[in-house]
């Protein structure tokens, strides 16, 4: 469906911030986000705070598939949630580089795979009520394996090559939780009918 002027602009005024910024204050600083909390007048007129993590890196995540529709997962120990976690490869990319560049690197260290051919899914932003990360996440074909080379904190990561129906299924009985991977897996199932 092609958009009409007149049909775009109808909706126009929704996309004007209705929030007045007063003041900021930086509350946490690392290598990785940053928090500041904002002093403001809110939608409905009234004052309040909104608090903000802005994230230093792209998240960048990857669907491998080969020629027999297998894919690889990654299992580690997600601190924050204190439990184990199976995943599609997933990590950061700096936010002025390529988000491909960062996934090629991102698939070789957790994996060692190589793709010949790569498809962008989908851009996406996560937990956007408090935090201002982009998502990229892509599809890697045409594989050839190579050596991994996990970094320092992923020591304990298992890797696990299975049919992309199983990681399907993963998805949908609840044992991938991950933000990232539910989207790309059921994203890939779509488009390839892959059940």
């Amino acid at each position: 469906m092609v958009r009409t002027r007149e049909h775009s602009s109808k909706y126009t005024h929704f996309m004007s911030n209705p929030w007045q910024t007063l003041s900021a204050s930086e509350k946490y600083d690392n290598a990785w986000i940053n928090v500041t909390e904002y002093q403001v007048i809110n939608p409905a007129g009234k004052p309040g705070i909104y608090g903000k993590v802005h994230f230093k890196n792209k998240a960048i995540a990857i669907v491998p598939l080969d020629e027999h529709s297998n894919t690889w997962l990654v299992g580690q120990f997600r601190y924050t949630l204190n439990e184990w976690s199976w995943e599609i490869p997933e990590g950061g990319g700096p936010l002025g580089s390529d988000p491909l560049t960062s996934a090629m690197r991102e698939l070789k260290e957790e994996t060692g795979l190589l793709a010949g051919k790569w498809t962008l899914l989908l851009r996406t932003h996560l937990s956007n009520s408090v935090s201002d990360e982009e998502g990229f996440i892509y599809m890697a074909q045409e594989l050839t394996q190579a050596l991994s080379e996990p970094e320092e904190t992923e020591a304990d990561m298992k890797v696990m090559k299975l049919p992309f129906h199983e990681a399907v299924q993963m998805v949908m009985d609840g044992r991938i939780t991950d933000g990232l991977s539910v989207m790309g897996i059921l994203h890939v199932a779509r488009l390839l009918d892959i059940r």
